[in-house]
């Protein structure tokens, strides 16, 4: 039901001390309209989806470089309206979302430290390599077309890039989309996807650690479906931007307030989306 490609995550290529580990809760909400295939008989689609997650993440040493591990659950619902042959009709979805998994690995300027080398350690230029794979564990009724999980597996490998300029910092980051095939689609049919590169880039202003403020913009293209081989009108084009605050609450508890909203938008969802999330730090012993 969301579309991943929207996402933009700042700091997501920084550097952390081996045995952090981090719980996130977050909340956020998206409302826009929907750019469907011209040629179906649905139009004026618009959504409201409110989205809760929970997270887990840890880093560790891996041949003198930190990585890091992470796995996170959404629970979504959305309310949906349209016109499906210029009838109004309205949906309701809710459920569990499909669950995320990813793994970073620095491979250059990301040494693993312990928290107290950490601390000493100057900001230093880090390059980031990671996959993330959604996993079909969502909500899924093939009678629908429109579904909270999408009963199909998603991989995006992806190159970050992170350059501390003293209190500033600009990042950028390229990956792609991968997606298998949905087999049981809307009646028994087999729905594919072809790859959609997925460009971020991030600049901001650090006050103090976990005090910091980024703006955001991304880019992704590409993602044309097919039903039983024939291709619809759907290719993507989209560029998004947005604001992302975090804010430290105490010695080991944090805030993340992140709006965006799109720019252009080809076919897909238009949505403005504002985000809380709660973060829970602590390292090992």
């Amino acid at each position: 039901m969301l579309i991943s490609a929207q996402e933009m995550e700042p700091r997501a290529y920084s550097a952390v001390p081996v045995g952090t580990n981090f719980v996130v809760a977050n909340y956020a909400r998206s409302t826009g309209g929907v750019s469907l295939d011209p040629t179906l008989p649905i139009t004026d689609v618009n959504a409201k989806i409110n989205t809760f997650l929970l997270g887990y993440s840890h880093s560790f040493g891996i041949a003198g470089h930190v990585a890091s591990i992470a796995a996170a659950v959404p629970y979504s619902n959305a309310d949906i309206t349209g016109n499906v042959q210029g009838v109004p009709g309205n949906a309701w979805r809710s459920g569990l979302g499909d669950a995320n998994f990813r793994v970073v690995v620095n491979l250059l300027g990301g040494p693993a430290l312990t928290p107290e080398e950490f601390a000493r350690r100057p900001p230093t230029t880090t390059l980031g390599a990671s996959l993330t794979v959604i996993a079909p564990t969502g909500q899924y009724v093939p009678s629908r077309v429109i579904n909270v999980g999408s009963n199909r597996w998603s991989f995006k490998p992806e190159l970050g890039l992170s350059h501390p300029f003293g209190d500033w910092f600009v990042e950028g980051s390229a990956g792609v989309w991968l997606f298998t095939d949905n087999d049981d689609f809307f009646g028994g049919h087999q729905r594919s996807q072809a790859p959609m590169p997925v460009f971020q880039w991030h600049g901001g202003y650090t006050w103090r650690p976990g005090l910091w403020l980024a703006a955001d913009m991304t880019y992704f293209a590409g993602g044309r479906t097919s039903v039983n081989g024939v291709e619809d009108q759907d290719l993507q084009r989209s560029l998004r931007y947005g604001l992302t605050l975090s804010v430290p609450l105490a010695a080991q508890w944090s805030a993340k307030l992140a709006w965006s909203s799109g720019l252009i938008t080809r076919v897909g969802g238009n949505f403005q989306t504002v985000s809380l999330s709660l973060q829970y730090r602590w390292f090992n012993h």
